[in-house]
C-alpha cells in the first residue's frame, strides 16, 4: 500500500472538513455553502478557480510544465432530501437533508488531492478539478456539460470515483465496460369512464386494466429482452381512486416507474416495450393510456484505454487490492454525461462494512473517513501517471 505521507498527514484536516460538510447538507443545485468551501480551499492552494458552471458548481484548475494533456476529476457535493437518524458527533442540522451516499468524502478526498498536487506539482499537464452539484438526480453533469464544460474545459480523459460499502477500504474496483445502468423514468395514465362501484357495467374500469398492466410488466424482461443483457422494469407509484370513496371506480389511474439498462439497445426496447403493453392493455379494456418515457441518465461504460490507465494508478497505490471484477450496479451515476464527452472511467473505492446494513441512500450509513487518504492518494497517483513529468 502506497500512501503519500503528505496525504496521511492531511487525513486529521480532510476528516474535519468531511465531518462539517456532512453537518450542513445541502441538495442538488442549492450547494452555495458547500462549493463556497470548495472554491476557498482551491483558491488558497493557488488553483484557478471557476465557479458558476451548473449553477453551483465548481472547476478547479491546475496547469504544470508543458504538457499538452488534460484530464478531469470528477466529485459530486449534493446530499439527499432524506432524515439522518444515527447519532453521530456530526449529524445533519438540517432537518430532512443527510449526506447519505458519500458525496462529502468524495468532495472532501478530491480536495486532499489537489492540495497534495498544488504543492508537489510532480506532473506536467493540466488537470481540471471538476465539482459537481445536483447528482442526485436533478441533472447537474447534464447542465454543466451543456453550459459548455468540456469546451471551457477540454479533456482528453475524465475519471470518476464513488464509495463503495462491503469493499474494505484498502480495496478498489477498477473494471472495463458497463458500470451503472441507464435511469429512465416511465410515466402511464389509464382514462376510463368512472362510474358507481356496484355498477361497473355502465363505466370503463381503468383500475381492473391497471393490474392487468402492472402483472404483465416482468414480462417485458423475463420474456421480450434477451435474458443474457440485464435490465429491470418497476413499478414505483400508483395513484387511483380515493379511500373515502370505496363505492366509486374512478376515471383515471396514474402509474410511474424506473427502467434500467446497460445497453442503448435495450435501452430502446424498454422504452418501446412499456408503452406497447400499455396500449394493449388499454384497447383491450376499452380505454386510452397516455404514456410518457423521460430518458434521464445515459448508462456509465467504460472506457477501455481510460480504464487501463486507472487500473495502473490503482495498482501502484492498491497492489494486490486492485480488483478487476466487480459485479456493475444497477443504479445510475450523471457522470455518464461526462463519459460521453472524453474517454471516461468511473471506479468503485471500498468504503468497509456496511455497518447496521448502512448501505447507500440509507438514514443511518456515513462515509467512512480512513477511506479519504486512499482515495486522494488513487487521484495523485493517476495524475503523476497520466501527466508524467519529464526528466
Amino acid at each position: 500500500m502506497s500512501i503519500p505521507a503528505r496525504i496521511s498527514n492531511d487525513l486529521p484536516f480532510l476528516t474535519s472538513l468531511r465531518r462539517d460538510l456532512h453537518a450542513h447538507p445541502e441538495l442538488g443545485f442549492e450547494e452555495e455553502r458547500t462549493s463556497g468551501i470548495v472554491a476557498r480551499l482551491l483558491e488558497e492552494a493557488g488553483i484557478v478557480v471557476h465557479r458558476g458552471l451548473g449553477g453551483t458548481g465548481v472547476v478547479g484548475t491546475l496547469q504544470i510544465g508543458n504538457g499538452t494533456r488534460a484530464i478531469g476529476l470528477r466529485a459530486d457535493m449534493d446530499a439527499l432530501a432524506m432524515p439522518e437518524t444515527a447519532e453521530r458527533p456530526y449529524r445533519s442540522t438540517v432537518p430532512g437533508k443527510m449526506h447519505a451516499c458519500g458525496h462529502d468524502g468524495h468532495t472532501a478526498m478530491l480536495l486532499g488531492a489537489a492540495r497534495y498536487l498544488a504543492e508537489t506539482r510532480s506532473f506536467s499537464g493540466t488537470v481540471h478539478f471538476i465539482f459537481q452539484p445536483a447528482e442526485e438526480g436533478r441533472g447537474g453533469a447534464k447542465r454543466m456539460v451543456e453550459e459548455g464544460l468540456f469546451k471551457l474545459f477540454p479533456c482528453d480523459a475524465v475519471y470518476g470515483l464513488h464509495n463503495m460499502p462491503g469493499l474494505a477500504v484498502d480495496e478498489i474496483a477498477v473494471v472495463e465496460g458497463p458500470q451503472l445502468a441507464s435511469s429512465d423514468s416511465w410515466r402511464i395514465t389509464f382514462r376510463g369512464i368512472g362510474t358507481h362501484g356496484a355498477k361497473p357495467h355502465l363505466g370503463r374500469d381503468p383500475i381492473t386494466a391497471a393490474a392487468t398492466f402492472l402483472s404483465s410488466l416482468q414480462a417485458i424482461v423475463g420474456r421480450v429482452v434477451d435474458p443474457l443483457q440485464p435490465a429491470v422494469v418497476s413499478a414505483c407509484s400508483l395513484q387511483a381512486g380515493n379511500p373515502k370513496a370505496l363505492n366509486v371506480i374512478p376515471d383515471i389511474v396514474e402509474i410511474g416507474g424506473t427502467a434500467r439498462a446497460y445497453s442503448p439497445e435495450v435501452r430502446d426496447q424498454l422504452e418501446s416495450e412499456i408503452g406497447r403493453l400499455a396500449r394493449g392493455t388499454a384497447a383491450m379494456f376499452g380505454i386510452s393510456a397516455d404514456y410518457e418515457f423521460e430518458r434521464r441518465i445515459p448508462p456509465v461504460v467504460n472506457n477501455a484505454d481510460a480504464t487501463a490507465r486507472a487500473l495502473a494508478a490503482a495498482k501502484a497505490v492498491f497492489g494486490e487490492k486492485a480488483r478487476t471484477s466487480f459485479p456493475p450496479s444497477t443504479a445510475g451515476d450523471d457522470f455518464a454525461f461526462f463519459g460521453q464527452n472524453a474517454p471516461g472511467c468511473y471506479v468503485w473505492l471500498g468504503n468497509g462494512p456496511a455497518v447496521d446494513g448502512a448501505l447507500h441512500h440509507n438514514t443511518a450509513y456515513d462515509f467512512n473517513d480512513e477511506a479519504m487518504q486512499y482515495g486522494a492518494a488513487y487521484w495523485v497517483s493517476l495524475v503523476e501517471r497520466e501527466l508524467k513529468a519529464e526528466a
